[in-house]
This record gives structure tokens, sequence and C-alpha cells, in this order.
């Protein structure tokens, strides 16, 4: 027997995942909720050959929406990090790629009204206990996934999605600099260690023997390199209080250099047992944020723009992720972020049902509204 859970699969950025409405799945993670996502996805198997995930981090993400209780949001968005090759399903990260999806799929579920031309879409974030603003190009009161956006990392274009993170810092550890230090040492290496939409570990390539321009598959077959970088990323995890992290995504650890392409900073963002396709966008905004507070291991690196907002061209393996910013005080003292943007895109891939035995789940158990499918 099998139950059918229905599902929507988007694009998200440079992302890629199933979305459910969390009325159709158990309120339980940590236990029926985990077996679920593992079966849907088709972990633990290298390649998920038995589920939808695409065999990497990128294409292995899941968001769970419902209507917000909250007086300042309009939805709920959970994240679910699967992991492709390990039983492991993470709950402590936000995905702000898969966040672009989050306002098309909740218009289209009849969770918020749709406006025209634009809609705003407050969302709360669950996972980091922060709010995000999208805004949705919405002609005729209606969702469009054509448009002239483009994003690197994804071929053609699409109806750009704004996401303005506006109440990110601390995202976990409440904090803008979890520890109070500007920067710090570990394991003889000089680090940055930041908490915006995502905690983060922030090393200069040239201090762990790197150019920093490499290929993602250049620094994927440096396995010493993603040693190294998981110890130093778990010891950043201990002192920023998030405790054991060597199951988690968080604290991630990002590889920064001067840029060599005309952007402010380069960047190999690591996820963390492998480099980035392109760029998280929680951790384009943590770096982004880092570029301009003085004293960081990234402001060092950073060709800045002289203006108030400044736009941070950050260079990835795929191209560049641009983060428009605003900041007040010059001095780390008086440092506080106003705003933190960006654009990126998403398209509506397939919706249907996703099977999964009744052995994992027999489509009642631990749900609130009961109403799946048994077959």
């Amino acid at each position: 027997m099998i139950t059918r859970i229905p599902a929507v699969m988007y694009r998200g950025g440079t992302s890629k995942g199933p979305l459910f409405l969390a009325s159709d799945l158990p309120n339980d993670p940590g236990g029926i909720l985990d077996r679920v996502m593992l079966a849907a996805m088709g972990s633990p198997h290298p390649r998920q050959i038995d589920g939808i995930g695409g065999a990497e981090s990128l294409t292995s993400k899941i968001a769970i929406i419902s209507k917000s209780a909250r007086s300042d949001a309009d939805i709920d968005y959970f994240f679910v990090q699967v992991n492709p090759d390990s039983p492991i399903v993470d709950y402590a990260s936000n995905c702000g790629n898969m966040l672009s999806a989050v306002g098309p799929f909740a218009i289209e579920n009849g969770l918020i009204a749709a406006g025209d031309p634009t809609t705003t879409v407050r969302i709360y974030n669950t996972n980091t206990d922060s709010v995000i603003i999208a805004e949705l190009q919405t002609p005729n009161g209606t969702t469009t996934y054509e448009g002239d956006a483009a994003i690197d990392g994804v071929n053609g274009t699409a109806s750009p999605v704004r996401l303005n993170f506006v109440k990110s810092v601390g995202s976990k550890t409440k904090k803008l600099l979890p520890t109070g230090k500007v920067r710090e040492i570990i394991q003889d290496v000089e680090v940055t260690l930041i908490d915006v939409a995502v905690p983060m570990m922030i090393v200069s390539a040239a201090a762990v023997g790197k150019r920093g321009n490499e290929s993602k598959p250049e620094l994927d077959a440096d396995r010493p390199l993603i040693a190294r970088l998981e110890k130093m990323r778990n010891e950043a995890g201990r002192r920023m209080g998030l405790g054991d992290t060597s199951n988690l995504v968080i604290p991630k650890p990002v590889m920064v250099s001067a840029p060599t392409k005309g952007g402010v900073i380069a960047s190999r963002d690591f996820v963390p047992y492998n480099c980035h396709a392109t760029h998280s966008v929680t951790g384009a905004m943590a770096l982004a944020t880092a570029c301009i507070l003085p004293g960081t291991v990234a402001s060092d690196l950073a060709v800045l723009p002289k203006s108030q907002v400044k736009k941070i061209a950050i260079e990835h393996p795929g191209g560049v992720i641009e983060v428009e910013t605003e900041s007040v005080g010059s001095d780390l003292a008086g440092f506080e972020l106003k705003q933190a943007s960006l654009i990126r895109t998403c398209r509506k891939l397939f919706e249907g049902w996703i099977c999964i035995p009744s052995s994992v789940w027999d489509g009642k158990t631990g749900l609130q509204s009961p109403s799946r499918a048994v077959a």
C-alpha cells in the first residue's frame, strides 16, 4: 500500500524541491516527519534513486507552508534540508532560494489573495524566527512565472521575486556577532563569525592555502580542505552557542577572496561537505553584511561602492549574486543593518502527489486534519 501526499515541485532560485501544505504532513519534526521526508526524497542513497531528490543538497530541499497566525506575517515557512546520502533531516536553517517559491505557492493554494499588479507576502521562517518580505509580480491578480529577470545558475529569464530580509540579524543566536568579536582565531586561522539570515564562518581563501577562484569540482576534490573546514565550522558552532553542529548545515563555512570579475568580493560557499554550485541566498546576506561591517575578514577584501545603499556583487562559481544593503554607523559600536534584499526567480515544475510506502506513514498518524488517501 502507498500513501499519497499532495505536493508541488518548484525551482526556487538555484535550488529545487517540493512544497507541501503543513496540514498534509505529520507535525512532529524528529519523528514520523523525518521518515516521510527521507522516503519522499529517496535518502539515504547517493543518487536518491527511490525518491524525487536530485542527488545533491541543492536539489534535496523541502518547504512546508501554512497560513500564519502572527500579526507580522501572512505565511509560515518551515524549511527542511534532507541529506542525500545519509539519513539526516536538518531543520536548523533557512533557505533563501526556496523562499522565492513560497509566495506563488501560497497564492495558488488560497492561503493569501493576490493583488494587481504586485503582491507583498510577509513570510515567517519558523526555523530562524525571522520575517522576509517577498514582492511578487501578479498581473490581473494571478501568479506569473514568465518575465525578464535573469539569475546566474539558471537558464533563461523569469518573473522577478524580490526578497527583503528585514529582521534577519541573529537568526539563530540573536546576535550579529555571536561571540562578541569581529574576528578571532580557529585552528590558527583568522575567521569572522557572523549571524545574518544564517550563522556563518568566514575565512580568507589565502589563509587555507587557496586562491579563492577555484571551480566547484576543484574544491570538491580537495578532501583535506573539506575536512579542515568541517573541523573549523564545528568549533565555530560551539563558540556561537549552537552546540554539536556535526549533523547540521550551520554554521555555514564560506571562503572569500578579492574580486577578479568586477564584483565586490569573491566567495566559495560550502554546504557544508562540498562547494555550492552558485551561492546560497542566506549566505549571501551574511557575507554582504560582513563586507560592510568594519573589521571583518570579508571587509579586508571587499571593494565597496561609495553609495549609502550598497549593491554587494558576490562572485561565485556560477556567476554573481547581488545583495542590496543599507546600514547606518561607520564603526562597529554604532553599526546597524537597515535592510538587505535581492532578486530571485522561481518556476513551477509539476504538481500532483508524492507516493511513499504506507509502512513509512499511514497518512493519518500525527496529522492535524486527516485527509490522506491510502491506495
